[in-house]
């Protein structure tokens, strides 16, 4: 409806009128028109109160871009309030969205304020909020416009970052600035030793005390401090489990692009150069980069994950990080292939290390169900590869949070610095 229609209360009103005067009148009775006098004055009240035109109304929310767990507001918006009365707004239920008021459905006096619906998403990913219908009333219910439906808004949903902090260096940096230790000596401010002066040495590098005491320039030595080439591989072919939101259990895809937005967010932080790969029927690639605007660039390519029913052809898998850089594949290791391109990728001299993101799974209540032999058989394939993995020096830690990988990158960093034999 788009314009101003009767409602029923109206042609009720009129109808019992009209029948009460002509009974009062054709009768010469007074009942009959005592009776009708009050819905003479209603249907005479909703009859001047008719709006003059009918209103142009809108949607409009407050943001476009949020985080899981944060939220925003649909606001209404109409060009000519005069003659409104009273307005009602529902909005239909979304996936992963909730509403403030629940289900959606508010009215309010025009008087009070027009009445917004709060959308709070609860998990990551591409949202579609706002499809809604809404009427409006006129003065003593004599006339509704709508109800109509209102256009829908989409809403970009950025992974929940969980908690994560590490003190660990990362292994092999080398990028030009940073705060990690190189293992070559450079301008920094990591104290690496005490030698005699040299030619080009700078003199705020002399050490006074040991010159004056050996009668010869001695200057301190530091190590440089680099960034490093980060990669995160994400495996978004496969979701185990039913995900319950931000503030429920979380499915393995769930575990999956909340630990790698943490990952970026982390080393982003402290200054690294970050690039990701979506391993996916739909694949995505971002490289390397830093900065704040990268940062954002990297969690909208997360948000935007989907497993699909098609898989990836094995020979199209490329991890594609060269050797020197830190690649952490964050993935349940169900995909053969992945596993395959994992080890490949080790072999060519990147550090690698695999965060295992299937999480907790509840078991069948029935062991000699169909369904819990075919989980067993699975879990251990799952379990032989990650054997496979770690026999060839690939560390493969479950995803706990903060701290998750400081003994890994440590161990790592000292592996890096033993001299290595290659054959010719």
């Amino acid at each position: 409806m788009t314009s101003w229609w009767p409602t029923p209360a109206l042609v009720r009103a009129c109808v019992l009128a009209l029948a009460g005067l002509a009974g009062g009148v054709v009768g010469g009775l007074e009942v009959p028109v005592v009776l009708a006098a009050p819905f003479v004055v209603l249907a005479a009240m909703g009859l001047l109160g008719r709006p003059g035109r009918p209103p142009a109304v809108r949607t409009e929310i407050d943001h476009h871009r949020l985080h899981e767990g944060q939220g925003t507001t649909s606001r209404l918006v109409v060009d000519d309030l005069s003659g409104v009365e009273h307005v009602t707004r529902v909005a239909a239920p979304t996936p992963h969205v909730v509403t403030h008021p629940a289900y959606g459905a508010v009215g309010s006096l025009v008087g009070d304020g027009l009445p917004t619906v709060e959308f709070s998403p609860r998990r990551w990913g591409r949202r579609v909020i706002g499809a809604e219908r809404v009427a409006l009333t006129s003065a003593w219910g004599g006339w509704r416009w709508g109800p109509v439906d209102m256009p829908e808004h989409g809403l970009s949903v950025l992974p929940q970052t969980a908690p994560y902090d590490s003190r660990a260096e990362v292994p092999q940096p080398d990028g030009l600035v940073g705060r990690h230790r190189s293992r070559r000596l450079g301008s920094g401010t990591e104290f690496e030793g005490i030698r005699p002066f040299a030619t080009g040495d700078r003199l705020k590098r002399v050490n006074w005390p040991v010159s004056l005491r050996t009668g010869e320039l001695h200057v301190i030595t530091t190590r440089a401090e680099q960034d490093a080439g980060v990669w995160l591989v994400v495996d978004g072919l496969r979701d185990i489990g039913a995900s319950g939101g931000v503030d429920g259990a979380a499915s393995s895809l769930d575990l999956t692009v909340r630990a790698a937005a943490a990952l970026a967010e982390h080393h982003v932080r402290t200054g690294d150069r970050v690039g990701l790969l979506v391993v996916a029927a739909d694949a995505a690639r971002v490289g390397l980069g830093s900065g704040p605007r990268h940062l954002h660039r990297l969690t909208g390519t997360l948000a935007r994950v989907r497993t699909e029913a098609r898989s990836v052809a094995p020979e199209r898998l490329d991890l594609g990080a060269g050797a020197g850089s830190v690649v952490y594949v964050l993935s349940p290791m169900l995909f053969t292939p992945l596993v395959t391109a994992t080890a490949s990728l080790l072999r060519s001299g990147a550090s690698v290390v695999v965060i295992d993101t299937l999480g907790e799974r509840p078991t069948d209540a029935d062991p000699r169900s169909l369904a819990s032999l075919a989980a067993r058989m699975q879990a251990i394939e799952r379990e032989d590869r990650l054997l496979q993995l770690a026999a060839l020096g690939c560390p493969v830690v479950p995803w706990r949070g903060p701290g998750t990988l400081d003994t890994v990158l440590h161990q790592l960093a000292r592996r890096a610095r033993v001299p290595k034999v290659r054959a010719r």
